[in-house]
């Protein structure tokens, strides 16, 4: 309490000193001036809910025996993307894919990409581009290589460092609505370390500095490359993509050359017995139900700790997958479990990203199957667009925002949109919004 009065104090000398200087200008600009997300923390903010496009150009394996793209593309069963699947997750209210790439199809043994895969990423990608939607592209699974960092570090940080070079260079002029992604999940090595036991403090260390020296390369050789890269936002992949592991203090975020353009990514399936067992296993008993108050306020308590983790200290997070299977289940469990953990991530200034591999989005019809999952996601259409800095968010930034910020920061009135008002970007709404809003205001 004692600190929130110290910082309205601060606030209210700061803007006493403003309105001195401030006059009440004539400049009105239109909303869409403001829309250049510089950072990550503005960019994670205009992302919006999120949608995988899964089991398709992530799909592998050597039974495949692909001589083309669209061999591979279709393996898993899903049809060839089309510009049309894409507007229709347009319309239902998502803001960002997440393209899952297996950059090892059709690879030469040299590790060179195939050039019409990555003409074909960039195909999807120019969809999400002509839809205005953000485009995260990785490195997916691709046959389970990264297993062998804990065996063959060497050779596989040559792949990997071939892979990005390639990438990067591609994309490298490619406007910003593009992010790459470190990795998927597969940033763990259980022969080295494993959290249910049996190694040593010294192997977590070890397995943890794998995964750190991979973030770190990867960061590295997409800066290096140039052009867009020098300034674009990075997906960080935390280890394991698992919240309390990423968490842990062993984990660390790359160092960068530019500020606050790292993103960190982790995924959520849990409880694992509900959202991935169609059937009772060895390690648990298969779940057919979820929505308890205490399964409710789970979502909460692991989300809050990413927030304490990153957010709080200027690392906006994404959740890259999350999502359940529906065999074996009550559907109304699954609709309100995807409803929660959607609406908890995005309520914290996180991004959430549907796993589906076609469960939920009928690629065929262009539309969410569920009608009342569908009007969930459609209510994120139009909130997702932050202006910054239009205050009573009126779509125009204007005088009215300086004076309604002011009665915020004075005490005198809470009716403010507080994603826009949080121009700086750091989760606080004061002082130094209020003279942030000022020089918009003044241009």
């Amino acid at each position: 309490m004692k600190k929130r009065n110290f910082r309205k104090t601060v606030s209210l000398l700061l803007i006493l000193s403003l309105i001195a200087t401030l006059l009440f200008t004539s400049n009105v600009f239109a909303a869409s001036s403001l829309t250049d997300y510089k950072t990550a923390t503005e960019t994670v903010k205009n992302m919006g809910i999120g949608w995988n496009l899964g089991n398709t150009l992530e799909a592998c394996g050597d039974w495949i025996n692909g001589s083309s793209v669209k061999d591979y593309e279709t393996a898993w069963g899903n049809p060839v993307t089309t510009k049309e699947m894409i507007d229709g997750i347009r319309a239902a209210g998502f803001k960002t894919v997440r393209i899952p790439v297996a950059w090892s199809n059709l690879m030469s043994a040299d590790y060179t990409i195939n050039s019409e895969l990555l003409k074909r990423v960039k195909e999807v990608a120019d969809y999400c581009s002509a839809n205005d939607l953000y485009a995260i592209v990785n490195i997916h699974w691709d046959g389970g290589w990264f297993e062998k960092f804990a065996t063959e570090y060497d050779e596989c940080m040559k792949k990997y460092t071939s892979v990005w070079t390639q990438i990067s260079n591609y994309f490298k002029d490619y406007p910003k609505n593009l992010i790459f992604e470190s990795l998927n999940e597969e940033g763990c090595w259980n022969s080295i370390w494993n959290r249910y036991g049996g190694s040593s403090g010294e192997d977590k260390t070890r397995a943890y500095n794998i995964l750190n020296n991979i973030n770190q390369k990867f960061v590295n050789i997409v800066r290096a490359s140039g052009g867009n890269n020098s300034s674009r936002c990075l997906l960080i992949a935390g280890y394991a993509t698992d919240i309390d592991l990423t968490c842990d203090d062993c984990f660390k975020m790359p160092t960068d050359t530019i500020n606050n353009k790292l993103i960190i990514s982790v995924h959520y399936y849990t409880p694992s017995t509900f959202t991935i067992l169609e059937q009772d296993a060895d390690w648990g008993k298969c779940a057919t139900t979820w929505g308890t108050d205490t399964e409710i306020n789970q979502v909460k308590t692991d989300f809050t700790k990413m927030k304490n983790k990153f957010t709080n200290n200027g690392v906006p997070v994404i959740i890259g997958e999350y999502g359940t299977t529906t065999v074996n289940k009550d559907p109304t469990s699954v609709r309100l479990y995807i409803t929660t953990v959607c609406k908890t991530a995005y309520d914290m200034g996180f991004c959430p990203l549907l796993w589906d591999s076609s469960t939920h989005y009928s690629r065929t019809e262009g539309k969410i199957k569920d009608p009342q999952l569908a009007a969930m996601f459609l209510q994120y259409k139009e909130s997702t667009t932050i202006v910054l800095g239009d205050v009573n968010a009126d779509n125009t930034v204007d005088a009215l925002d300086y004076a309604q910020l002011k009665k915020y920061l004075l005490g005198a009135d809470n009716t403010i949109n507080v994603k826009n008002a949080d121009i700086n970007g750091d989760g606080v709404i004061d002082a130094l919004d209020f003279a942030k809003l000022k020089i918009l205001l003044l241009k």
